[in-house]
């Protein structure tokens, strides 16, 4: 499990701890320290799949970037969140910089068991707090649950996964079972597909 505090931690405070110790992932989320090892290779397979077909599509689509982690996402003095994968929006067109605060439209985590009671409560309560959409990437079962700021349960997607964001006109299908066998580094597994 990550190490956690009772005391509350700031954003400032955690930055300094990541600087000391750049082999965990340091987050706070509404104060509370999230401490997580490096992950294994089928969680960075999983990430590295769903960031190449997330962008794609977010290219293609002209909806905006989609980016991974280390890359902290800010809201407040005693937040900080480095979500596995997530797509904000382009600016004028153009990608954000980095001086510039945005609201992602998608957040995703892949499940270790170091973080599961984080991703599954902590930061999907924050997350839907904050009206994001949030995938949670769960490679022991081979399904992403699919939170929507509003819902009291997650849509279980097994088969495949529809996302439909409102400035985009054709929606992102992703065949979940050919995911899965990427990320698990199972033999015959076919590219995830970005269209319908």
């Amino acid at each position: 499990m990550p190490a956690t505090s009772p005391r509350l931690w700031t954003v400032e405070e955690v930055q300094a701890l990541q600087e000391q110790d750049p082999h965990h992932r340091y987050e706070v989320v509404d104060g509370e320290l999230l401490v997580s090892p490096s992950p294994r290779r089928s969680h960075q397979r999983a990430v590295t799949h769903l960031l190449r077909v997330l962008s794609e599509y977010a290219e293609l689509s002209g909806l905006g970037e989609a980016l991974t982690s280390p890359s902290d996402v800010f809201y407040g003095e005693q937040t900080s969140v480095q979500p596995d994968v997530f797509v904000i929006p382009l600016v004028n067109g153009r990608p954000a910089t980095d001086e510039m605060v945005m609201r992602p439209m998608l957040v995703v985590e892949v499940l270790s068991p170091s973080t599961a009671r984080y991703d599954r409560l902590t930061k999907r309560r924050f997350y839907q707090r904050m009206k994001f959409e949030y995938w949670i990437v769960d490679l022991d079962s081979e399904l992403i649950e699919r939170w929507t700021p509003e819902a009291e349960r997650p849509e279980i997607c097994a088969d495949r996964l529809v996302w439909q964001p409102e400035v985009a006109v054709e929606p992102l299908v992703l065949d979940v079972p050919a995911y899965m066998r990427k990320a698990l580094g199972v033999a015959g597994g076919r590219e995830p597909s970005s269209r319908s």
